[in-house]
């Protein structure tokens, strides 16, 4: 990986609670997909969660008689994470920064998501240079990986 961020200040974070997510992302119901970080380590990695609950909205219609998570949202659970990984390592939190998608490679689904589920999230920064950031994540249930993929994406001001 090529660091723009010193790999010295790369320090373990305890978690970050909704709250944190929220100061670190724009998305917010029903479009914010995390509910909470685990630890971090800037520059590094991440370690987000998702409570699956019946009472998302894209439930009553995927599918009614058996309940999954699209496949689209879980990697935009991942990227979700990537976006709060890139903030913060690079001290953009409250910035007014947005971290925009550019590109989803490698997308694989291995097993459903279904309500009730608790769907962690591991990201890592693959390559950081500039403003330009690509990750790895995947997304396991119960230690069993659900989906994974690889992203690309931008920090850049929001649209005028």
């Amino acid at each position: 990986m090529t660091d723009t961020v010193s790999p010295e200040v790369a320090e373990a974070r305890g978690p970050l609670d909704i709250r944190g997510v929220m100061a670190a992302l724009p998305h917010r119901f029903p479009m914010l997909l995390i509910d909470r970080v685990v630890s971090m380590v800037p520059n590094k990695s991440i370690h987000a969660v998702k409570a699956v609950t019946i009472n998302e909205p894209f439930f009553s219609g995927h599918f009614p008689e058996r309940p999954i998570m699209p496949g689209v949202l879980i990697v935009e659970a991942i990227a979700q994470a990537a976006g709060v990984l890139a903030v913060e390592s690079m001290g953009l939190a409250g910035s007014g920064k947005l971290v925009y998608f550019m590109a989803i490679e490698n997308a694989k689904f291995r097993s459903p998501v279904e309500p009730g589920c608790l769907l962690d999230i591991h990201v890592e920064f693959t390559t950081l240079r500039g403003s330009i950031c690509k990750f790895s994540g995947k997304a396991m249930v119960d230690g069993k990986l659900a989906a994974e993929a690889h992203c690309t994406a931008m920090i850049a001001d929001p649209p005028k």
